[in-house]
């Protein structure tokens, strides 16, 4: 009896849908016909994310019910982590894993179907030409990920070349259990950010920037509030009060009189053009100290007595004065800006007391540090995006952020003074007070420059 092969509605408008394939799984090679539906995020050509699906045909039930194609699994990282339907044994779930066979060739079937930009356009033609997503930006969008397609060190045998990036992955590989992926929650539950100031906090995943040895440059980090990063969690929440912000550099007094500067354009002569250009700024130096007074020369040969003799007071003992130490405010170096901020909360209900209790553990495992399988190392942990936003929209009368971890998180579960619980243990209000500290100093350049009625003084910025 020939196997039924339903039809295939999961391919909606602007998605990119995949033909249908077989992967036997499992120990008893079951076999499992499998499509994927990706989904970009943003809008062409600057898209910021993907979303790919994997579809499976459920077999037929009793009493006569046809096999349907029944979504399985959702990925929003290239396949290194899943969430499963009901629909997902555990065969499926294994071949999903990375280095699994049905990992291996859904990645097949994404890539070539974005390759081809094949999918269902906005008027909803089927096999319309979508946006064409080459290998290289698949990767960049975390749609395909080469690393959990095929198991580490498959096939390595004695003088094959050892592969640094694959040790250093094992070494990275996070512990069992750490979490990667947050829900989306609101304090009050009926906050409605189109209509009320809010602060939206994303949790991301930290990126370590990258050195470029040939620009002798660090790559930027992405901005807070950009959208080229994944979200794996938020947190909306009023605008509390007592809101600042404080933007400061290192400043720090300094002094070099007459004599050191020469000496320093000696060195720095000798340095940039060796010996000969060293002796002819000493020459300068010389001739500039010949042509002035005999005080001039005086004052000079006793600051060079007191450089040889390392004592410091010879001059001044035998002349009465000092020499200027021409002392300047300098520059010494940006600072990170601190953020403090002040949540109290109390529930009016059940369902907002369990919310309250989803956002303290929110942010408690996502500032925890991360432990690696081997928990030979510790990664970063999980970082932020904060925004103000006014009516669905960036908040232009207030500044912006960088993207900041978070350095401390207490709550204190007694605000009121005095211990009190409702009938099912949740605290009557909590209060959360939290330190975050930006990853990067605020630039010059980090200030918008548009024209017109897009100028820089549009928005107060950072």
């Amino acid at each position: 009896m020939a196997e039924q092969i339903p039809t295939f509605n999961g391919c909606s408008a602007g998605k990119y849908c995949s033909d249908q394939a077989m992967t036997p799984v499992g120990e008893n090679k079951t076999k499992i016909y499998h499509r994927t539906v990706t989904t970009l995020i943003g809008q062409g050509p600057a898209y910021t994310g993907s979303k790919t699906e994997t579809y499976i045909i459920k077999p037929a039930g009793p009493l006569g019910t046809f096999p349907t194609w029944t979504l399985a699994a959702t990925t929003t990282d290239g396949g290194k982590t899943q969430t499963f339907t009901n629909a997902a044994g555990a065969d499926l779930k294994k071949s999903l894993s990375p280095g699994g066979n049905l990992t291996k060739n859904t990645q097949i079937q994404t890539q070539q179907t974005l390759a081809k930009g094949l999918g269902r356009n906005s008027l909803g033609q089927t096999g319309a030409v979508l946006d064409k997503i080459n290998p290289e930006q698949q990767k960049k969008l975390n749609i395909i990920n080469p690393s959990v397609a095929s198991p580490t060190g498959a096939g390595t045998s004695a003088g094959t070349k050892i592969d640094g990036d694959a040790i250093l992955k094992v070494f990275e590989e996070e512990k069992k259990g750490t979490r990667n992926n947050f829900p989306k929650l609101t304090y009050p539950i009926n906050l409605k950010s189109e209509f009320q100031d809010v602060i939206k906090f994303n949790m991301v995943k930290y990126e370590p920037k990258k050195f470029q040895a040939e620009k002798l440059e660090f790559d930027p980090r992405n901005i807070a509030g950009g959208t080229n990063r994944q979200i794996i969690g938020t947190v909306t929440l009023p605008i509390p009060a007592g809101i600042s912000d404080m933007n400061a550099c290192n400043w720090g007094g300094g002094d070099m009189n007459a004599l050191e500067a020469s000496l320093g354009s000696i060195a720095g002569a000798g340095v940039q053009g060796g010996g000969a250009s060293a002796s002819a700024e000493f020459t300068k130096l010389v001739e500039g100290v010949s042509k002035n007074s005999a005080g001039v020369k005086a004052a000079v040969t006793k600051m060079f007595v007191e450089k040889a003799v390392g004592s410091t007071g010879f001059f001044t003992r035998t002349t009465g004065l000092v020499v200027n130490s021409n002392l300047e405010l300098l520059f010494s170096g940006p600072t990170l800006r601190p953020f403090n901020f002040t949540f109290k909360m109390s529930a009016r209900e059940y369902g907002e007391a369990k919310e309250i209790r989803s956002i303290i553990r929110f942010f408690k495992q996502g500032m925890s540090p991360i432990r690696t399988q081997s928990s030979l190392f510790l990664k970063t942990p999980h970082t932020f995006q904060i925004q103000y936003r006014h009516k669905n929209e960036e908040h232009k009368f207030l500044n912006k952020f960088k993207e900041c971890a978070l350095t401390s998180f207490s709550v204190n579960y007694t605000p009121e003074g005095q211990y009190a619980t409702y009938t099912d243990g949740a605290m009557v209000s909590y209060e959360m007070q939290m330190q975050f500290t930006e990853l990067e100093p605020i630039f010059n350049d980090d200030y918008t420059q548009g024209t017109g009625s897009s100028g820089p003084d549009t928005e107060i910025g950072y």
